[in-house]
């Protein structure tokens, strides 16, 4: 959902120009600019919200703040109430719009506020700032070049324009006056011995379905990956309970289990399902491109980026957001090396390692495999 390009240290027309040129399959539906003598901001646009008037970057009220952002923000309809309570005007319905106000109101401060998957760059010309989701939901790097610093959504933007390229910490925040600082941890919660399993059940239910309608937000239409798994199930079970229409989608090659397992869910729940045979032939010759969108070879990451990448192409023939049940398996303990976690290995602190390596791992391979569509 969109790349994003930043330059503080001089303006840099052509260079923002040029990365973002290289990121024209992240956001194929428009593109913009923003420029001051110290600052530039880029931005490739996939419109997701407020297609007719949310193109970016989006400015405050005077224009003279302007964000460039990648994601969305789940509590922007709170977010925006308060802020026009506090006196301020909305010129969109963009959830993109919400940080430019608030970081007027209070700076770098602005992105604890903040609930959802984003990455974005901000600037009036005199200061700088750039933040990313706690969980690295959305990706962005970073590198300096002489007096520059640059951003960008992804490593082939930056290729031969930045020196000391490094990812943008999740859950960090930069400004140009101060640096780099974490503005929120991942939370470690321990286990919970007093807590019924009933109780558990209900409060497990309960944060699942809001999790899942809140990101049911969107102008354009929305669909949900089904392999027939437990993760991937309950998701579109959920989302199909507010939907009309759901349209779910599955790969796999002939006589797959998953296959067979995503259309019963889907006569279930019924869905509007979509499903593609993979060949061999047809995996190998995809390959290059594959890895070339993946940013990455390491070899378990592209084994399961094949399938990711397959059925985001037939997905994008049909909607534009996409629901998947990333995380699950870090969450319940899914994996099978997990079991061999026990009291001299407390699978709660491996847990929560796996959480704070996802951005390097299953959410670099579907961001990655999904905007490459």
């Amino acid at each position: 959902m969109c790349g994003i390009t930043g330059i503080w240290g001089g303006c840099a027309e052509a260079l923002t120009r040029e990365m973002m040129q290289t990121m024209v399959h992240r956001g194929p539906d428009g593109s913009g600019t923003a420029h001051w003598d110290q600052a530039s901001l880029g931005h490739r646009r996939l419109a997701i919200m407020d297609p007719a008037k949310g193109a970016q970057p989006l400015y405050n009220e005077s224009g003279s703040v302007a964000i460039a952002a990648n994601g969305e923000i789940y509590n922007f309809p709170r977010l925006k109430d308060r802020l026009i309570a506090a006196g301020h005007t909305l010129s969109t319905s963009s959830d993109s719009e919400v940080p430019v106000h608030l970081f007027e109101q209070m700076g770098a401060d602005c992105a604890g506020e903040l609930e959802g998957m984003f990455s974005f760059v901000l600037s009036d010309g005199n200061q700088f700032f750039a933040a990313r989701d706690t969980v690295g939901i959305k990706p962005l790097y970073y590198g300096t070049r002489g007096s520059r610093t640059i951003f960008a959504s992804e490593l082939k933007a930056l290729a031969g324009k930045a020196d000391a390229v490094q990812e943008f910490p999740p859950g960090w925040i930069y400004h140009s006056h101060t640096g780099f600082r974490p503005f929120r941890d991942m939370p470690y919660l321990p286990p919970r011995e007093d807590m019924d399993s009933d109780e558990a059940v209900r409060r497990i239910r309960t944060t699942l379905e809001e999790s899942i309608t809140k990101r049911l937000m969107s102008d354009v239409p929305l669909g949900a990956f089904l392999s027939g798994g437990l993760d991937s199930s309950i998701i579109a079970a959920v989302a199909r309970q507010h939907l009309d229409e759901l349209h779910t989608f599955s790969v796999g090659t002939e006589g797959s289990a998953d296959l067979k397992a995503a259309r019963v869910v889907a006569e279930h729940i019924d869905s509007i399902h979509h499903e593609y045979i993979l060949t061999e032939d047809e995996i190998r010759s995809a390959l290059p491109e594959i890895i070339y969108y993946l940013e990455s070879f390491d070899q378990d990451l592209v084994r399961s980026a094949v399938p990711c990448w397959f059925v985001s192409k037939l997905a994008s023939q049909q909607v534009k957001v996409i629901l998947t049940g990333e995380g699950a398996d870090e969450l319940f303990g899914g994996y099978t090396y997990y079991k061999d976690f026990g009291a001299d290995m407390p699978l709660d602190e491996e847990l929560h390692r796996s959480i704070c390596s996802l951005h390097n791992i299953n959410l670099q391979r579907v961001d990655r495999m999904t905007m490459a569509h």
